[in-house]
């Protein structure tokens, strides 16, 4: 007769509740979850005394949002489907005729050229918020059209599409890196043919 065959060897498990809990860390450590962003706004740099550069008055596009959710462009009343065009003709006035590439009407009374024209942005603390957004969005809106405007009649695309493809991390699989640092700098002409200097102030609270 055969030897007896023992007992099969036992398994260790004594460690697996120490894997698991590692493997349970790393997951937690290594999992991103997905955040909503609102509107996307980057801060200038805090300073104590910021400057207060002069600016004229015929320079600056006053638009309020009341408590009424009426909007008023420089005291008057506008509806807002019309602030997008009226923020393009202020923007785009050419007050003093050094703007190339502008195409407006030259309106002494208006702003001056791109470069110094500022939008300023005020709401009341009662205003609703879809109120303001819509006005925001069309102010926005106006930036765009003439930044797609400049662009098209440079380099033959829309800002907008030249800006994503900049951006996109995915367009390094497509593009080269010498290209994409010409993308980045074609994108900064034309922000700066038309800087967005649109300021908002802090919300009034009636009491």
């Amino acid at each position: 007769m055969g030897k007896k065959r023992g007992a099969p060897p036992e398994v260790n498990a004594g460690s697996m509740a120490d894997i698991a809990f590692l493997l349970l860390i790393f997951f937690l450590v290594t999992t991103t979850i997905g955040v909503d962003q609102g509107i996307n706004r980057k801060l200038p740099p805090f300073q104590e005394q910021p400057p207060e550069p002069p600016v004229n008055k015929r320079n600056i596009l006053s638009v309020l949002v009341n408590m009424n959710n009426q909007v008023l462009v420089n005291d008057e009343l506008m509806d807002i489907k019309d602030i997008r065009q009226t923020a393009i003709d202020f923007l785009d006035n050419n007050g003093d005729g050094k703007c190339s590439y502008c195409e407006g009407a030259k309106d002494k009374t208006s702003s001056d050229n791109p470069t110094e024209a500022v939008i300023s942005l005020d709401n009341d603390g009662e205003t609703k918020y879809e109120t303001y957004i819509a006005v925001q969005n069309e102010l926005v809106g106006a930036y765009n059209f003439l930044r797609n405007r400049a662009c098209m009649a440079r380099y033959g695309i829309s800002f907008n599409e030249l800006e994503y493809i900049f951006s996109d991390p995915g367009s390094k699989a497509d593009y080269t890196e010498q290209e994409l640092e010409k993308m980045g700098e074609k994108v900064k002409v034309i922000q700066e043919l038309y800087p967005q200097r649109l300021s908002e102030a802090e919300s009034k609270k009636n009491y």
